[in-house]
């Protein structure tokens, strides 16, 4: 069995983030993990200002991929996989984007005036897949509770950045009501994080490709669970 984080931040690039890319990826590869997937917020969401505020949008996707580029080069030195993705923030719903790159966001520099729908539209058009993070959240930075069942390929039913164990369950119910896709994920901001989630593969993965592969055609091998929240 092959392990892999998918859905955490570097400080390069998200603003809550304190772990550089390059620690986040020497941290995983010291646990064991095969690979991890950089899914630091996106323009919409709480990266740092400097990239948010940046005119040049050929320089704004540079910035924003500054996190992942770090972890890369240092993945490349030690032996573990590292692949890209973003977090998409849509009025509470946060949609991990897996299968664009750094060309594919050249090339649309209209993302951000697109709807959620058109977006969603835009990633699958390209080949790409959406994952709903952490969906029954609930936490003061959060108004609402927005679902989107028909705009995503799965659903993150194991998260453990909720603060409580009831979230994920909500989360697993939505997944299964639904007959979604389930991963799991650390949401990791932090070397201080203790308790890592992620999942399990049959099969290695050598590009974000086939972690997409594996979201649709539900070839995930399963979850892993650290030990359980307090309610």
């Amino acid at each position: 069995m092959y392990k892999y984080e998918t859905h955490m931040h570097t400080a390069e690039t998200s603003a809550c983030a304190s772990a550089a890319g390059e620690q986040q990826a020497r941290r995983y590869k010291e646990l064991g993990y095969d690979g991890i997937i950089i899914t630091d917020h996106f323009f919409n969401g709480n990266c740092h200002e400097s990239i948010k505020n940046c005119k040049d949008w050929y320089k704004k996707v540079d910035m924003f991929m500054s996190g992942y580029e770090a972890a890369k080069a240092e993945g490349d030195r030690i032996g573990l996989k590292v692949f890209f993705g973003l977090e998409y923030c849509y009025c509470g719903a946060d949609l991990l984007t897996y299968g664009v790159d750094r060309e594919w966001l050249y090339a649309h520099p209209e993302v951000m005036s697109l709807s959620v729908f058109d977006y969603a539209g835009l990633v699958h058009d390209s080949g790409g897949v959406l994952v709903h993070a952490h969906p029954f959240r609930e936490a003061g930075y959060l108004n609402e509770i927005r679902l989107v069942p028909h705009y995503v390929d799965g659903v993150e039913s194991y998260n453990c950045g909720n603060a409580s164990e009831v979230y994920n369950e909500r989360a697993k119910w939505y997944a299964e009501s639904f007959g979604f896709v389930q991963t799991g994920g650390t949401d990791n901001h932090h070397l201080s994080a203790e308790r890592l989630s992620g999942i399990y593969t049959q099969t290695p993965l050598e590009s974000i490709d086939d972690y997409v592969q594996a979201i649709k055609t539900n070839n995930i091998a399963g979850i892993i669970y650290p030990e359980k929240l307090k309610n």
